[in-house]
Order: structure tokens, then sequence, then C-alpha cells
């Protein structure tokens, strides 16, 4: 039995630190011998890095078990009923050559749960990854608010799963898309889900079109691709025709679609809030995630690549960083608006879920930050069986009438009814309520719960009147004025600007910024077949701006067209851009390639005390000196690391052979392995700061990229790192590259 309450647990996990730093990646918690093991044991423990959901009853009370109790029991081998089995490798048959016989139980309670093994993805999001975390409310937002969870220390744990939104469970990681941010709070006044994305619009202004824009977004219905991409003909012929969709499809054209990491990602909650006090005062908000770490992106090439190389590169970035104990951190922030009946802040709509209103007017004001600190223990039991629900909202936090949010209040519980199998969804460990439940639901599919009593109604008098109502201290439904208005199906005259802040969006940018937007439009619109589609949303483009227009349809080889009405005039937001600012570099990946001779025994310490990991890149595995070699020229690509460091001109490997190896290329002309000089060619193509010393300073010679801005040498390896340190603040060295556009 495990006594201890799940924040104090999870305060342990975060204060654990382990005697020597070791290079994440480790597939299990015990070491493996070569040979089989034959010696019966229980179950290895879980990983240091790894934890479970809270153990407790389906009814939210704690069952006091600690949290091995939900995972298999016992040295042997057993039925689902706990027989012992002597044998699972053959089947029962009628002698060694005959048939199976329909007595076989084990072969049938073996084969039958694994054909029902799967469970429908989800229709969107169904690519995503999560992890258990801690969120410490600052208690600056009790003024507003009397939810519980917000009051200044409170510790609250969390579950957060991160997604994209076209691709099915198999597509990889980098494509191109909006991605989910959903956090599920375990607030003792019940749960609270906030499920945002990476990017505070959306494509939408009324849940009723949801349908139309995920059927245009996914693959084509005929044939089923293109596979997790926006890059096609319906996407854009809908998005083109629906001209609402301009803004969000601006973000997602942008760097913003393309993120590093999860880690480096910021989350919005998309839609507008209300907030209710302990006095019944309300203010409207919109919610904020603001990574530690800043907002960094892939280069498009990168992402393209990484999808070949390491199509799991944000899942494998995410649980690496945990438990190299790089926790990722999040601050909670929220924008708080008057509550007036107009529901508006300087012109903008608030319950217009297309558009955003800057950083610069309305100042986002931090209230608690979440700190992720243990992966999961089973993906399939956590990840994927975790249910989201805008509905699941505690005392001091209600609705508006978004007509997006209000649709999801419906849609969210429906999905669940088939992918979870019933109603019961919020039985499951990872959906379980760290409040008490008395909620009268009786039965149903996968009914965990014993229930007691024999009047599941109100009124009774059978159960002695409970369970009662909460009164003042339950959920408060604000009671918000409905205007006597006709039935119509109509939007206001308001939600009618589609273009002005997909203007805000490209004027706030970078130059080097908008040579990405201009790029990945023109990706994007060359990869649609119709003609008319891509001159359709060229008009779209020079409403936004004439400039961006014309690049685009430089590229695509068409004639700009004029705007068909005036350009709106718009005061640029910084705070929409990801360049200009530093931000810590914890846990970030050093790739360091070194030969038979190079020491690297102290730039490894350095990177490992400076909170990065160092992965040691070498022409074969096993060690190099006292060291173990992460990866090998054959096994290493630049979109893997941060930067990179050359301690070493290594000559080609035994294996640089193009017959075995394509990126070997012709024979090697430099006397260095040419895999080597891809990498440092790679590195320094997508803008990353690179670090040589010694003989490594002959790879930047010979790749042609010496004496280039972020290419830095020293006398020592840990002096080359100290220089590269820095740079990593900004994430990408755009210097290098100078922009067209201002």
């Amino acid at each position: 039995m495990d006594p201890r309450k799940p924040v104090d647990a999870i305060k342990e996990v975060l204060e654990a630190a382990t005697a020597e730093p070791v290079v994440p990646g480790s597939p299990g918690s015990g070491t493996p011998s070569v040979d089989e093991p034959t010696a019966p044991h229980d179950p290895l423990p879980p990983r240091k890095e790894q934890g479970t959901p809270d153990t407790r009853f389906p009814t939210g009370a704690e069952s006091g078990a600690a949290s091995t109790g939900n995972a298999q029991q016992g040295a042997l081998l057993t039925t689902s009923q706990g027989t012992p089995l002597r044998d699972t490798d053959h089947s029962l048959k009628a002698g060694p050559r005959g048939p199976i016989l329909l007595q076989d139980h084990h072969f049938r309670e073996k084969i039958t749960h694994f054909d029902h093994e799967r469970i429908p993805e989800r229709v969107v999001h169904a690519r995503g990854a999560g992890a258990h975390g801690l969120f410490t409310a600052y208690g600056t937002a009790e003024p507003i608010t009397r939810a519980a969870f917000l009051k200044k220390g409170r510790q609250t744990p969390v579950f957060v799963r991160f997604s994209t939104v076209l691709g099915s469970r198999g597509s990889a990681d980098t494509v191109r898309d909006t991605r989910g941010f959903a956090t599920k709070f375990y607030t003792g006044e019940g749960t609270f889900d906030l499920v945002g994305n990476n990017m505070p619009v959306f494509f939408i202004q009324d849940a009723i079109k949801f349908p139309d824009i995920i059927h245009a977004a996914k693959w084509h219905p005929d044939r089923e691709i293109p596979q997790a991409q926006s890059a096609h003909d319906t996407f854009w012929d809908f998005v083109s025709l629906h001209t609402e969709a301009q803004h969000h499809t601006m973000w997602n054209m942008s760097d913003r679609g393309i993120p590093r990491s999860y880690r480096m990602m910021e989350g919005f909650g998309v839609h507008t809030f209300r907030l209710v006090n302990e006095a019944g005062e309300t203010v409207l908000v919109k919610f904020h995630w603001k990574p530690k770490l800043g907002v960094h992106s892939l280069t498009w090439e990168e992402a393209q690549l990484i999808g070949g190389v390491d199509p799991d590169f944000h899942r494998r970035d995410l649980y690496d960083a945990i438990e190299a104990g790089a926790y990722p951190e999040w601050e909670l922030g929220l924008q708080v608006f008057p509550d007036t009946p107009e529901e508006t802040f300087a012109g903008i709509d608030l319950l217009d879920p297309t558009k955003l209103v800057p950083e610069e007017l309305a100042e986002v004001q931090p209230v608690g930050k979440l700190v992720l600190n243990r992966v999961p223990t089973n993906f399939f039991a956590e990840v994927e069986q975790v249910a989201f629900h805008l509905g699941q909202l505690p005392p001091g936090i209600d609705v508006t009438n978004d007509p997006l949010l209000q649709g999801r209040l419906f849609s969210y519980v429906d999905t669940q009814l088939t992918r979870l199998g019933g109603p019961n969804f919020s039985q499951i460990p990872v959906n379980r309520p760290h409040a008490p439940v008395n909620d009268m639901l009786r039965d149903g599919f996968h009914q965990d719960a014993v229930h007691g009593g024999v009047a599941p109604y109100r009124p009774n008098s059978l159960d002695g009147g409970n369970p009662f109502t909460a009164g003042d201290r339950g959920f408060v439904d604000v009671p918000v004025r409905v205007a006597e208005a006709p039935k119509i199906r109509e939007n206001p005259v308001s939600f009618d600007d589609h273009f002005s802040q997909a203007r805000l969006f490209w004027r706030s940018m970078s130059p080097v910024e908008k040579e990405h937007i201009v790029s990945a439009y023109a990706f994007e619109l060359g990869k649609c077949y119709e003609q008319a589609i891509k001159e359709r949303q060229l008009r779209c483009l020079a409403t936004i701006d004439p400039v961006l227009c014309e690049q685009v349809a430089a590229s695509l080889g068409l004639p700009a067209p004029a705007p068909d009405r005036p350009v709106v005039e718009v005061t640029p937001s910084p705070a929409l851009s990801q360049v200009g600012v530093e931000w810590p570099a914890d846990g970030r990946v050093v790739g360091i390639v070194t030969g038979e001779a190079a020491d690297v025994a102290e730039v490894v310490e350095a990177v490992f005390a400076a909170g990065m990991v160092p992965l040691v890149i070498a022409a074969h595995g096993g060690k190099v000196g006292d060291l173990t070699v992460q990866r090998t020229f054959a096994t290493a690509r630049s979109v893997e690391f941060d930067t990179l460091l050359f301690a070493a001109a290594p000559g080609p490997a035994p294996d640089a052979l193009p017959a075995r190896d394509a990126k070997a290329g012709a024979a090697a002309q430099s006397g260095i392995d040419p895999r080597v000089l891809m990498l440092a060619a790679e590195a320094w193509r997508h803008a990353k700061a690179i670090g040589a010393w010694g003989d490594g300073e002959q790879v930047l010679r010979q790749a042609g990229i010496a004496e280039t801005a972020g290419v830095v040498t020293a006398g020592s390896g840990p002096g080359a790192f100290e220089a590269v340190r820095p740079l990593l603040a900004s994430h990408r060295v755009w210097q290098r590259f100078p922009a067209s556009l201002a």
C-alpha cells in the first residue's frame, strides 16, 4: 500500500535526481542478459520517470493502493482470471500434427483478446503523446475566480496530451499542422479540461462547419492520400471559398505549423471563457500557455527529413527530456476583459474564434506554472484512453456563447461513446476524478463502480435524501441574459471581417518568418492540381497583403491579382513573432562528432552540467575510449541535434560505401567521411550553431562553412561548447541568411 497523496508522489519525482547523468532512451528499467532469463521473479519496477494515473476508485475515492497495483502481478504467466499456465507457445491439438481442439480455452482467450485490442482512433487528433505533471497556482487569479485550484500555492496533478490534427495514429510527428494542447486538471472540485491548440484561432466560427473543414483537410476520400497534409486540392478549395479560415491558415503556413518540440510550443484555449469570483462578479478571459524554453520551430527541410529519419521525433523529444530531468515547463496566463453586454474588446468580438486579441492590447497575466515530470507507463491505457471534454468545468469557470465552443460541448462527449465503448469512460483510470463522485448515473457498458443505496433519484427518502445539491458550493451557471431574438441561422456582423487579422499576423512577422510563409504557401499551392484553386487562393492573399501575393504567385508562375477591396492598415503585434528573444537552452540535444583518438569526455561532462543532452557520434557503435557511442555516421542525421560540435575530422569508415549507405555518396576526396561533411553542411543550411576545435576545424573548412555566422572554433571541447551555448538561446542563427522581405 502506498499511503502518499498523489501530489506528494509527484513532488518526490520532481525532487529526485540521479547520481550520474545518463543519456535518455533506455527501453526498460532492468539490464537485459544475453541469455534468456529462466528464474521466476516478480515484474520489474517502472523506470524512475514513469508514472500512472492516480490509484482511485471509479467514484473518485482514494484507494490507498500503490501505483503498481494496476500493473501485472506475480512471477508466473496466467489467464485473465489468474490461473497459472504451463505453456503459451503451442495450441492444444489432436496429436503433434492434428487440428486445434475447440476446447483450447487458453488459445481462444488469447486470440479473442488480441482480435479486439484496438479501438477506433480519434477522428481528429489521432496522433498524440501525453505526460503527467503538476500545476502550481500563483494566487494571482483569486480576485477574478472562485476556482479553488487557482488559489495561491494550490498544487493540482495534471495529464497533458499533445497531438496533430489531421494525421492518423501512424502518421509522422513533424508534418505541417495545428497541434492540440489538452490539459486535464484533477482538481478537488472536479476535473477541469482545458482543451486548446498551439494556435489561438481556428478555421471556422461555428461548430456546425467542423465536419466540413475536417473532411476538406483530411486525405482525399477516394485514395486516402495525402496523409497528414494540407497540401492538396480539397483543403485549399475549402479555405479559399470559406474565407473565415484565412487567419488560421496563415498561422499554419508560418513556422508555428512545424514546431521544434512540444516543449517549445505555445498553447491557447482558443475560446473566450467567463470567470466568476466569490462575490459573483464576472470577467471574460482567454487562456494562454507560455513555454519556459520559448516558441521555436523546425525549418521546412528539417521537418521533411525528420519525417523519414524519425517519424516519432516530437514524442521521443518529450519523453527523453523528462527522462533526462529537463522537465518541460509552461506558465498559464490569462488575458482578462470586462464582461460587457457587447462581449467585445478594442473592437474585437470576443466570441469569434477566428480572432485574437494582441498581447499589446491585453497583457497575458501569469496565474500558475505547469511542470511535466512523468511519462506514461502504458501508452494505450493513458494517452489513447484519456478523454477530454470542454464541459468539465469547476465552480468559478463557465463558458460563453462562442458558437464553436457551444458545439464542442456536445461533440466531445459524443465521440467517446464509440471510441471508449459507452457512457462510463470517466471511470477509466486516467479519466477518474480526484473529487468525490455521487452522480446518480447507473449501469451501462464498463460500469466499474459498485453503487450502494436503492434510490438513484432526487428527491428521495429511502437513501436519507442523499445525494444533496451543493447550493452555493456548486458549479455556477452564470445568469447571463439571453437576448430575445428570432431563431435564425446567421452570424453577427462583427464576424464578417475575415482578412484584417490574417494581415496583422503577416505584418507582425520578422523578415525571415515572412520568407518561410511565402515558401509554405508556394509549396502547398504547388501541390494542388486544379489551377482555379491556386488562382482563387491568390485572390485571398492579395486581400491580405499584395507583397505576399506577388511572391507566392511568382513561385507558382501565375500573375498576381489585385486586391478586390482596400487592404486594411494594422498595427503589428511583436508578441506574434518567434524571432528576436533569447530563451533557456535546457534539454537541447548536442551532437559531438569524434574520432578514435579525440578526447571528448570533458565536453560531454560540460554539456550534461549545462542541463543538455550530449550524444557521441563516431564511426562505429560500442565505445570510443571510455565513452559510449550513441550514434554512428550511418545512423546519425543532423536533424536530430540542436547543435553539432566537431572534435575530429575522421576518415572514411569501413561502411562508407555508397552501395551500403547512400549518405556516403561518392568516394571521399577530402580524406573525411562524407557523412560527417553532410552533417556539417545540413546543420549549417538549417541555420544551426556549429562548433569545432582541434582537427574538427578541418571539417568546417572542407564543408565550406568556416568563418560564417554562427560557426565558432576554440582551443578545447568545453571552450567550443561555451562559444556555441549563447547562440542556442536564439535557437537559430538567422543572420546567416539575409531575408529579402522587409
